[in-house]
């Protein structure tokens, strides 16, 4: 008897703490829930920032990994001299220098851009044809066909010093002949600026057309609308020669070339409008062979090569040059040549370059 006492106390004590035990677990429960989910978020939180920096770690990467990817001069336009015989009022690469490479020098320029990836180039000037008579050009022609094996090799030039005996001697390795002609008035060409002496620039093309079909070269015409030939209707001129492109670009004023104090041209009176160049452009619309090049076109889609293979970067309005790629080779000097590779495709820039893809009726 005397044992069940204390058990029945016991008993009675334990039932009071046990419900105030219950009492208290019941206010830790949703304590304890509390704070497993702020650790559970926080984790998941921390999780989330962890992997939002990862993926912009990786998206930096990315971006870097595409702005170290190096420009590739597909297409490059070679200007070897700034020497010429014209004075083209709205010209915008001027004699301001008489340097041309030596022939050696500029072989090896033009082996380390096709090492580079280049596939087209365009030699320009100045007028090209003036050095030497033509023969230092032809050599480098020969040299990109032959020996680099260039799909496409082509010059840019007013035609005026052109002979027969030069396409003798280099039209096999010449793919498309260039020749800028700005009207088909020949006083207006002289107004311009392409005239010497006797030379009739309209009946030159005529025979330059011909020779260009006798010796398989694809023939292209160049033209700068400007002020004084803007009103022109082009339509029969261009549909008789039949050339496989019609370059048309609209005049556009470059600082130190055509325009401010050191420039040797004022080309500010050769100026058209947007809309006037989008008027030629309309009337001209059924000339299948038409290339339309506005300014905003034109002006950051060339890689342009000087005379001392430097690219030129006309994004501010002027050509910039970078150091010359005989000196850090393609890769460095291309990163400040301005390039818009987004641009040169929109144009158009990449066509069928090749004569021997042309499958012209010669």
């Amino acid at each position: 008897m005397w044992l069940l006492t204390p058990l029945g106390f016991a008993g009675k004590l334990l039932g009071a703490f046990r419900k105030q035990l219950s009492s208290l677990w019941g206010s830790l429960v949703p304590l304890l829930l509390w704070l497993r989910s702020a650790f559970w978020l926080a984790g998941t939180e921390g999780g989330q920032r962890q992997q939002g920096r990862k993926e912009l770690k990786g998206t930096r990467q990315e971006e870097e990994a595409s702005d170290d990817q190096p420009l590739t001069p597909t297409s490059v336009n070679y200007h070897f001299t700034r020497q010429c015989n014209y004075k083209c009022g709205f010209c915008f690469h001027t004699a301001k220098t008489s340097f041309v490479l030596p022939l050696e020098e500029a072989k090896r320029g033009l082996l380390m851009l096709r090492e580079a990836g280049m596939e087209k180039i365009n030699f320009s000037g100045g007028e090209p044809f003036l050095h030497e008579r033509g023969d230092y050009l032809g050599k480098l022609v020969k040299f990109c066909k032959e020996d680099l094996g260039l799909p496409s090799v082509s010059i840019v030039s007013n035609g005026s010093l052109i002979r027969e005996r030069w396409f003798k001697s280099y039209g096999e390795y010449l793919d498309i002949l260039a020749i800028s002609c700005d009207s088909f008035e020949e006083q207006v060409n002289v107004l311009i600026g392409r005239g010497q002496g006797n030379i009739n620039h309209v009946e030159n093309l005529q025979k330059l057309r011909k020779w260009c079909r006798d010796y398989k070269v694809a023939f292209k015409i160049n033209s700068v609308i400007n002020r004084f030939n803007v009103e022109e209707d082009m339509r029969e001129h261009i549909k008789a020669l039949n050339p496989v492109r019609w370059k048309v670009f609209q005049c556009l004023l470059l600082e130190g070339e055509n325009t401010g104090e050191d420039a040797l041209r004022e080309a500010e009176r050769f100026l058209i409008s947007d809309e006037e160049f989008e008027d030629f452009l309309e009337r001209h619309r059924e000339v299948s062979c038409l290339v339309p090049e506005s300014n905003q076109k034109m002006k950051d889609s060339y890689l342009i090569l000087d005379e001392y293979m430097r690219f030129l970067n006309c994004t501010k309005g002027r050509k910039d040059p970078s150091k010359s790629i005989l000196d850090v080779g393609v890769e460095e000097a291309i990163k400040f040549s301005g390039f818009d590779e987004n641009m040169f495709l929109k144009r158009g820039g990449k066509y069928t370059w090749s004569k021997a893809d042309l499958k012209l009726d010669w």
